[in-house]
């Protein structure tokens, strides 16, 4: 009988083919013995996470697969990358994700990551704690050059759009509400005040001026985006009698798994980077076990990856998740294995794509199929055909023999 889940998510696993790997994805390309075996003895299909016609972005994405709707649960992205890096939201906070990038002096924006910086604590540091107009902005670093930003104070709101134009080569842009509400127009005003005071900070912070001295971009903008306003939302616990945790290193994937009430945990250099540490990550997953039901994992590299359009680092990335994987070959069929992506992100494009990911569930009462590889097309034939986000949850309560009869 079943007793427990591992669900791993490697984030943008899927891709189209691709000319220079002789007509394969990257995953088809790349050498993934492991995978392949585990596929061999599981029901495999493709899932839209949200659906066909849609091009999934990875909050919604992992909401859904998680068992909560996003048209339903989804708040923004700000309060989950804020939940993510460790910020304790209340009722009433406005959060915002953001990156800090380059602009020039004409305010332009020349790079929407700062030429990837990879730490930004110091920057988030210098601006903590600023209080413009009754509100107070709490910053804290992301992975790499991701930060997360909370406005907290009274009669705030979500409804303006972003101040990041989600492009470079354009001018930085004010922002304004979208409603007509005085709430929506205050937070807008604040923000504004924010990100001005926020860049005559960084002009002249101390790691910029150095980054400059070595020809280096300086993060001396933060493009924040994604604006949500916090309500509590049942946790995983209360909704499916599943004990839950995760394991990740990018802020977004844990701020999905806080928001949700599951536990955190810290797993050595677990980075949500190429250099992540993939075996420690499924190794502590398996080791969790013994105190969790359920175990979310996530992989992140290989998404960033096809968003360089680095397809070669991308396959050779998916074989590093293959070689980690061979320590779920070992599973017990009592622990329910399930293998998928949240979105196929394409390296051609350079962008998250709507095409359909492979799915595997491994365990006791599984109806195995003939798939016999882990790949976008291989994974057509399996028995689970296609599904959806939405039915991952529906399909492990069936095969823990819980879910609940429809009709008489």
């Amino acid at each position: 009988m079943l007793e427990k889940v591992i669900l791993v998510v490697c984030d943008g696993l899927g891709d189209r083919p691709i000319k220079d790997l002789g007509g394969l994805t990257p995953l088809e390309a790349a050498n993934t013995p492991n995978l392949d075996s585990l596929a061999a003895e599981s029901e495999c299909g493709m899932m839209h996470s949200l659906g066909r016609g849609f091009v999934p972005g990875s909050d919604v994405s992992h909401l859904n697969i998680l068992g909560y709707d996003y048209e339903q649960y989804y708040s923004g992205r700000g309060t989950i990358e804020a939940a993510g890096v460790g910020l304790q939201l209340s009722d009433g906070d406005v959060a915002l994700r953001g990156n800090f990038g380059t602009i020039n002096d004409q305010l332009i924006i020349t790079d929407r990551r700062a030429g990837r910086i990879n730490n930004v604590k110091a920057l988030t540091e210098s601006l903590d704690g600023l209080e413009i107009d009754g509100v107070t902005f709490i910053v804290k670093p992301g992975t790499a050059h991701r930060a997360a930003v909370l406005m907290r104070g009274k009669g705030l709101s979500n409804a303006i759009i972003d101040a990041d134009p989600h492009k470079g080569d354009v001018s930085i842009r004010d922002v304004t509400p979208i409603d007509n509400t005085a709430e929506a127009s205050f937070t807008a005003k604040v923000l504004n005040k924010f990100l001005k005071k926020s860049h005559e900070i960084l002009k002249g912070h101390p790691l910029n001026i150095e980054r400059q001295r070595n020809g280096e971009m300086p993060a001396n903008y933060l493009l924040v985006r994604g604006a949500g306003k916090y309500s509590k939302v049942p946790s995983f616990k209360e909704r499916f009698d599943f004990s839950g945790c995760c394991i990740a290193g990018g802020g977004l994937y844990k701020g999905v798994a806080s928001f949700l009430g599951m536990a955190v945990l810290d797993v050595p250099g677990a980075t949500g980077l190429p250099d992540t540490n993939i075996e420690e990550k499924f190794r502590t997953a398996i080791k969790s076990l013994a105190l969790y039901d359920f175990v979310f994992v996530h992989v992140k590299a290989a998404d960033s990856l096809a968003e360089d359009g680095n397809f070669k680092g991308k396959r050779d990335f998916i074989e590093k998740i293959d070689k980690a994987a061979g320590l779920f070959k070992e599973l017990s069929k009592d622990v329910l294995l399930i293998i998928t992506a949240d979105h196929s992100t394409t390296s051609e494009l350079k962008s998250h794509s709507g095409d359909p990911v492979p799915i595997l569930f491994r365990g006791h009462g599984v109806r195995v199929d003939k798939v016999a590889a882990y790949n976008e097309r291989a994974c057509t034939e399996g028995g689970l055909g296609f599904i959806t986000g939405k039915d991952v949850i529906p399909q492990i309560l069936n095969l823990f023999g819980t879910l609940h009869l429809t009709g008489a």
